[in-house]
């Protein structure tokens, strides 16, 4: 009912008291005062006492009653403010399993997932990953009869008795019941734990190939790790999906008010390994994006297949600075399993948003990082209605949060003391309420129930003077800008052909290091080298006979320039691979896309480029002094080497001669292809026959790539570059001279013919 409408009733008007005509007539009698004082004095008297002695009593009830009303308010302040937990953090009993199936099973690795339906093709993929075990939370949604071989499956059932104190906070239809597949997990022995879920699937199957599973020791990668630069200090949230090569695309926790921030890093430090405690990849396919993005850039009801730069460095973030994060496609290592409790009492949309914001914010009192990883998982799009009333709460406080938490400090001297301190200062600022106070308490006894060990904590830097960024500290990067959707527009229509194969052979080859050896002089030629395979490559190394620092040409020789490749590989320590190639070839890089890169590939099918030479009746000294040394190298490679050699080498007396302009190493061979180059030492074997040999001894030809085998190789060379002799349908072309730049410029326009937009340079 609208105000106007509400019934008003009309007001009573009562009829004022008729005066007696004759009360104020002045025939009235006047009053003698002093008789009536005289016949009422003693009335008088007891009227007085009997009104003071009101006021007394009114005076003094007032009194009582304003103490007792401050005494109320207080004890109503009281009463609304939230109960600190008292925990007797001594007196904690452990908790071992003696009711599950699987209480004497023991694991380093485990991937924990809620499921809520039968298992999805995703899970079993997931479970089929080695050195993993899949553990599957179930709830209130989940088939009673839910079973997948190789998972470990718990149903509410189960989870009820196993006497964690956490189960009696939690609900029956969420996901957050996985905090109780952490706790299990750790007590079976975990060292890392993958939180993961249903619907994705890692890229290649390999969880190791993406993220840092050791950080210590010698399997740990010693790298050093891009960092966000820390010199703006009010910069404290970024969107990590730019570094990535998305500028339109932002992640589930951004605040919306940073959405506009689509500039790329102006430049990045370095951080040493080690520290990268909490790990959070990128997914492609649906990425970790909220409703409002989901809504508004769909145009349809196709599925979302955005792609991530997977070649892009992983980055970590310095102290001082966040980034959102999920509970689906993370990796979390031991001293950060603290770090793994799900809030219970916010929707399920912001839980582990909320989560990556609170275990941020600690884990820089250890010490720790977290560091975002290029694409780790495929993510597939079911077209399911984003719910943004669960989001509501998160899009309006997670700007608030971002700011207390950094401002945020603690003089406790213990890691849980400190969490526990946070989780309440969380409550009273409203972020989530009083049962998760209560959770944490729990949960932090829950996991020194289990056998957790609490990190201990290490001075923290915030509020203290910012280093200064030296010039020589300053990393570049500058991520690609891949197609993405803007407001239910797909971005990739408006890149153009030439500009879309550009992009697809930089992110095929971004991560492949080619290694040119410049024979011409390089004041020449070196810049031009580099604008030409700069664009494809993203590291171009060049060698040549004189080193010139100001080109950055490093020196080496022709005859042993294999020698120089082991030092090579170990700069490059996360390259996919290696192409070397001498600048008397041309390589069409556009036809290598069907090239697989992990396969040797050379020119053993080209006969002009690999050929048998006989050493019986050879009148050459060279080349009997060559088949000497190569047999001398033979007879003391492992067994391994020498019989892949024997069995695929040359007839006896004869020796495998290739012209070794062109050929690729892929990582899984780097570590066979040193220890090769160690055999033959301090002998003086030439480029020419080492590599064959080199590649005879680690694999049998029929498993070496077949994209060379269609290059042009032509041992007549002519006084002059000639068209004759290219196509730009051959993977390369041999042979072909740049001395100075008029040659550079004539061989970018024939080469147009297979990247148009090569004209550009020119």
């Amino acid at each position: 009912m609208f105000v106007q409408d509400r019934f008003s009733p009309k007001p009573q008007i009562r009829p004022l008291p008729q005066l007696h005509p004759d009360r104020l007539h002045p025939s009235t009698k006047s009053l003698d005062f002093s008789s009536w004082l005289s016949e009422n004095f003693y009335k008088i008297i007891a009227i007085s006492l009997l009104i003071v002695s009101v006021a007394g009593i009114f005076f003094l009830k007032n009194v009582g009653n304003s103490g007792a009303l401050m005494c109320l308010q207080t004890r109503a302040i009281e009463l609304e403010r939230i109960a600190f937990p008292k925990v007797e953090w001594n007196l904690i009993k452990p908790i071992v399993d003696k009711t599950s199936p699987y209480a004497s099973f023991q694991s380093e690795r485990w991937i924990v997932v809620s499921v809520s339906n039968y298992p999805s093709n995703s899970l079993r993929r997931l479970v089929k990953i080695k050195g993993w075990q899949v553990l599957a939370i179930g709830n209130s949604k989940t088939p009673s009869d839910w079973n997948l071989k190789g998972a470990i499956f718990l149903s509410l059932d189960q989870q009820a008795s196993l006497n964690f104190r956490v189960v009696d906070h939690l609900p029956y239809d969420s996901y957050v019941r996985k905090s109780v597949g952490y706790l299990f997990a750790i007590q079976h022995g975990a060292k890392k734990i993958f939180d993961a879920d249903d619907r994705g699937e890692v890229i290649d199957g390999d969880l190791g190939k993406h993220f840092d599973l050791e950080l210590i020791g010698e399997k740990a990668r010693r790298q050093p790790i891009m960092q966000y630069s820390h010199e703006n200090p009010n910069k404290t949230v970024v969107n990590p999906y730019i570094h990535f090569g998305q500028r339109s695309v932002w992640p589930r926790g951004l605040p919306l008010e940073n959405v506009g921030e689509v500039g790329h890093e102006e430049f990045y430090t370095e951080l040493y390994g080690g520290k990268q405690l909490i790990q959070q990849g990128i997914s492609n396919g649906l990425p970790d994006v909220d409703s409002v993005f989901y809504f508004t850039r769909k145009s349809s009801l196709e599925m979302f297949d955005i792609q991530f730069d997977e070649h892009a460095p992983k980055v970590a973030l310095p102290q001082g600075m966040m980034v959102p994060m999920n509970s689906f496609n993370t990796l979390f290592h031991a001293s950060a399993f603290w770090a793994l409790m799900l809030p219970v009492s916010v929707s399920t949309m912001a839980s582990d948003v909320l989560r990556g914001y609170w275990g941020q914010r600690l884990l820089w009192e250890i010490g720790g990082h977290v560091v975002v990883y290029p694409p780790t998982v495929h993510r597939f799009d079911s077209i399911q209605s984003y719910p943004f009333s669960e989001e509501k709460d998160l899009h309006v406080n997670v700007g608030r949060l971002i700011k207390f938490l950094v401002q945020w400090r603690s003089g406790k001297h213990r890691l849980f003391e400190k969490i526990m301190q946070l989780s309440y200062a969380m409550a009273e600022e409203g972020f989530w309420t009083e049962l998760d106070v209560k959770f944490t308490a729990d949960w932090l006894q829950d996991l020194l129930a289990v056998g957790y060990q609490q990190p201990r904590l290490m001075t923290l830097e915030l509020g203290r003077p910012r280093a200064t960024i030296g010039h020589g500290d300053r990393k570049e990067f500058v991520p690609q800008k891949l197609p993405s959707v803007h407001l239910g527009v797909k971005e990739v229509g408006t890149v153009n052909y030439e500009i879309g194969n550009l992009i697809q052979w930089r992110k095929n080859f971004g991560n492949v290091v080619l290694i040119l050896f410049c024979t011409s002089p390089v004041e020449r030629t070196a810049l031009e080298w580099r604008l030409l395979y700069g664009r494809i490559f993203k590291t171009v190394i060049i060698l040549s006979e004189q080193s010139n620092s100001e080109l950055a040409v490093e020196r080496g020789q022709l005859e042993q320039a294999y020698k120089y490749l082991p030092k090579i590989f170990d700069r490059y320590t996360s390259a996919e691979g290696f192409l070397f190639l001498q600048d008397d070839t041309i390589l069409n890089y556009w036809n290598l896309l069907p090239a697989d890169k992990n396969k040797l590939w050379i020119a053993d099918q080209v006969s002009n480029s690999w050929f048998a030479v006989p050493t019986r009746g050879n009148d050459s000294a060279w080349f009997s002094s060559q088949a000497k040394m190569v047999k001398k190298v033979v007879n003391t490679m492992p067994a391994h080497f020498q019989v892949s050699y024997k069995e695929n080498g040359p007839a006896k007396n004869s020796l495998i001669l290739c012209s070794s302009d062109v050929f690729y190493v892929p990582r899984r061979f780097l570590g066979d292809f040193k220890d090769l180059v160690g055999l033959v030492g301090n002998l003086e074997i030439h480029h020419k026959f080492a590599i064959p040999m080199f590649f005879l001894a680690m694999d049998s030809p029929p498993h070496f790539d077949s994209v060379f085998n269609k290059m042009i190789y032509r041992t007549d060379i002519p006084s002059k570059n000639s068209s004759s002799i290219y196509s730009a349908l051959a993977p390369a072309v041999h042979p072909w001279s740049v001395a100075n730049e008029p040659d550079f410029i004539k061989l970018v326009r024939i080469m147009a013919e297979g990247d148009p937009l090569l004209m550009e340079l020119v």
